[in-house]
């Protein structure tokens, strides 16, 4: 008896080039006879000091023998009253990158232009290739340390017309920050668009502007998450602050229990201990700041960020990054993927972790 042959995939996901992304990778690791834990991993950008306290023992009394709720509506009340906004204007999901996905399966159709602003976080083009929209990706120059040229992008944006908008703010992997006063000028640009600003790293800018007031539009979509600033990487819990309809069509996108009884246990935690998640990121903004210093005095060339990471040109960066894990057993971010080949980001770690870094790094000048 002949075995049946499974239908051919859509052509769009037949077609999808996933992205590469940090963090270890275990079969790369068990190639060289290594655990995870083996490694100093720089690749990750997520705060070094930890969950706050509690975080531990809720995970520890976590009931994982029930359902958690399907639509994580304690969670969205906790992170409603902490936005000052209603649970109508709250989505949770399981990280940013599902919710990323989720927003292309809500609002992109075969053929609509979803247009990207990089170099940048790769699932926005993944996202969008996966229901066959064409992407358009404005790139901003080194040149110009990849800030954004407002009067080429209103161009570019003009002549697109797109249906959903992807803009990192601040940038993964420049750091770039754009101001309040720079978005409202991109904005009537394309202004029928949905804009989703991805904020992910937001807890990280020292003095960050409150894009709140732009859900009001309706046509805003802000996308945070709790994994970076709060440690919980492992966990997966991100959410949105849009519109009601937005955030209705947010959730019919979703399955249902997207966010884990876990993760709900960790994410209420973390928001009742939320003033010692802002004591460390204020540490880690200093070290940030040491550490950028240090690569500059060693003659590596870094540039400007808001964030808690730094890009930094080193010649061929997938050389230097398998030079590093080999060699010192440290792990960076080879830019490649994002179209900067030249290019490394480090997340800053603790002092002794970046100090060890720095003498690492000085092997290969």
């Amino acid at each position: 008896m002949n075995a049946a042959v499974a239908p051919s995939p859509r052509p769009a996901v037949a077609a999808l080039a996933p992205d590469a992304h940090g963090g270890p990778d275990e079969d790369e690791l068990a190639a060289l006879g290594w655990r995870p834990r083996d490694v100093l991993d720089f690749s990750a950008s997520v705060n070094p000091f930890g969950p706050p306290p509690g975080v531990r023992e809720a995970l520890a009394s976590c009931d994982v023998t029930s359902y958690p709720d399907r639509y994580a509506s304690g969670l969205r009340r906790a992170l409603a009253e902490q936005e000052g906004v209603s649970p109508a204007q709250v989505v949770a999901g399981g990280g940013a990158a599902q919710l990323i996905w989720a927003i292309a399966l809500s609002y992109l159709r075969p053929d609509d232009v979803a247009f990207v602003v990089g170099p940048t976080f790769g699932e926005y083009r993944v996202a969008s290739q996966l229901m066959a929209a064409r992407v358009v990706e404005w790139r901003a120059a080194a040149e110009q340390s990849f800030a954004l040229d407002v009067v080429a992008l209103r161009a570019a944006l003009a002549a697109a017309a797109p249906r959903v908008v992807w803009l990192c703010n601040p940038n993964n992997p420049t750091g770039v920050y754009a101001p309040a006063e720079l978005l409202a000028d991109l904005r009537a640009a394309a202004p029928e668009a949905l804009w989703v600003l991805d904020e992910a790293y937001r807890p990280f800018v020292a003095e960050p502007w409150d894009s709140r007031p732009l859900i009001a539009a309706g046509n805003v979509l802000l996308l945070r998450s709790l994994t970076k600033d709060c440690a919980l990487p492992g966990l997966r819990l991100g959410y949105t602050l849009a519109a009601p309809a937005v955030c209705a069509a947010l959730a019919r996108s979703l399955p249902p229990w997207s966010v884990s009884a876990p993760a709900i246990a960790a994410g209420l935690a973390a928001l009742a201990r939320h003033d010692r998640v802002e004591a460390s990121l204020a540490a880690l903004r200093e070290e940030t700041a040491w550490l950028r210093a240090a690569l500059l005095d060693r003659g590596w060339r870094v540039l400007p960020s808001a964030t808690n990471f730094l890009l930094v040109q080193v010649g061929d960066a997938a050389a230097f990054r398998a030079g590093l894990l080999a060699g010192q057993r440290i792990q960076v971010r080879d830019c490649a993927s994002f179209g900067l080949p030249d290019c490394i980001r480090i997340g800053t770690r603790t002092r002794p972790d970046n100090e060890r870094l720095l003498a690492a790094m000085g092997r290969y000048r």
